[in-house]
């Protein structure tokens, strides 16, 4: 696969990876919905509904709230989350399938969105022991993207003097000591997510989690 992806394909993965969710989802308990995520303190339906309000909100729009929340992402998160967020699970699923077509986004960076519900899909999947993952190609155009630039999350901090390497795909990145894992898992760390940690290899896999353990204050 070419390094660069266009805006078309990148959104079709988007609403591939996003429709697969949703087959995931339609299956829950309800009891489940209220599991916690990966996502910090968010649980599962929460989720949900900041995905639905990611792919509803335009450059402008997100801009107002921003100024509206003060800049504080934390809290501009939460209003829109509690905007989409229904009055049951399943009315909470029907508004994140309402857009899983969308091409609605707060910035042009078509794959930091992509990257937005490949994360959060697998914060929901791994908590609930879901078997299914992205596909390779999504989730190599989303490490791709993390290990260029710091985005929403500091990926490509956490990842300075480090090598990565894929075992399922094509993504392999910078140099220093190696760390190994599938595309997927390596995505997971770069967004500082510890529970992928037993799913990586390497002399520099210790480095990458203590960097994630300082982000987060542990």
């Amino acid at each position: 696969m070419s390094n660069v992806v266009a805006r078309e394909a990148l959104w079709a993965m988007a609403h591939e990876e996003r429709a697969a969710l949703v087959e995931d989802l339609a299956a829950l308990e309800d009891r489940q919905w209220a599991q916690r995520s990966l996502c910090g303190r968010w649980v599962v339906e929460e989720v949900v509904a900041h995905l639905t309000a990611a792919a509803s909100i335009g450059r402008w729009r997100w801009l107002a709230s921003m100024l509206g929340a003060h800049f504080d992402a934390d809290l501009h998160n939460d209003r829109r989350l509690a905007e989409h967020r229904g009055a049951t699970p399943a009315e909470t699923l029907e508004r994140f399938q309402a857009v899983v077509t969308s091409t609605t986004a707060a910035s042009g960076h078509t794959a930091a969105w992509l990257g937005e519900v490949v994360v959060h899909a697998q914060d929901i999947r791994r908590p609930l022991g879901l078997s299914r993952t992205p596909s390779i190609a999504a989730t190599t155009e989303v490490a791709r993207f993390f290990a260029t630039r710091n985005f929403t999350v500091p990926s490509r901090t956490l990842i300075e003097d480090l090598r990565l390497e894929a075992t399922d795909g094509p993504f392999a990145v910078g140099t220093g000591p190696l760390i190994r894992g599938t595309t997927i898992a390596l995505t997971m760390a770069m967004a500082g997510r510890h529970a992928y940690r037993d799913d990586l290899t390497g002399p520099g896999a210790p480095t990458l989690l203590a960097r994630c353990t300082q982000r987060d204050g542990g």
